[in-house]
């Protein structure tokens, strides 16, 4: 069996990956498929000052299919709604090499063991302070530590401005 990448319409990957599995199951081609794989990893993100994670798409569009390149195979993946085509060109379409399929794999299941923090501000941005000791105060972004969760914030204070650190839940866009 081969990995080959469909090109699906953006935002219905894990749609068109359980169309697929139900095609499959229903003509009996368990035979023909191995893997179907949307890849994607884990990102937490901030929501009204709340953390949140989320799924994220590596690859917006694309999913992965491991499979026998025969033509029944073919035409049922191509029969599903959502997807477009193959990658490759319209008469052979183009497989994975070993090592992309481990580059792939390897991004996913990283993916999947460390959850990834994503900033919810931007440097520069103004925000206000809404919990610890300086509350109520506003500033402005100047650096932001993804790893910690923390952000350094420049509020001013008897009209200087002082740099303090906090944490991403004590502070909100204005």
């Amino acid at each position: 069996m081969k990995f080959f990448v469909v090109h699906t319409y953006t935002g219905r990957e894990q749609r068109v990956k359980k169309l697929l599995e139900n095609a499959i199951a229903h003509h009996h081609l368990e035979s023909l498929f191995g893997k179907i794989v949307v890849p994607a990893e884990r990102v937490r993100r901030f929501r009204k000052s709340k953390p949140v994670i989320e799924e994220r798409r590596l690859y917006p569009g694309y999913i992965i299919v491991e499979m026998e390149p025969k033509k029944e195979a073919m035409r049922l993946v191509s029969s599903i709604p959502g997807v477009t085509h193959f990658l490759g060109t319209r008469t052979s379409p183009s497989c994975l090499s070993e090592k992309e399929v481990k580059e792939v794999t390897e991004q996913i299941e990283k993916g999947e063991r460390r959850v990834k923090a994503e900033a919810p501000f931007e440097k520069g941005e103004s925000v206000k302070v809404i919990a610890g000791p300086f509350n109520g105060f506003t500033g402005t972004v100047d650096e932001i530590f993804t790893d910690r969760n923390r952000v350094r914030v420049t509020v001013t204070i008897f009209g200087r401005p002082t740099p303090i650190e906090l944490d991403f839940s004590q502070v909100q866009t204005i």
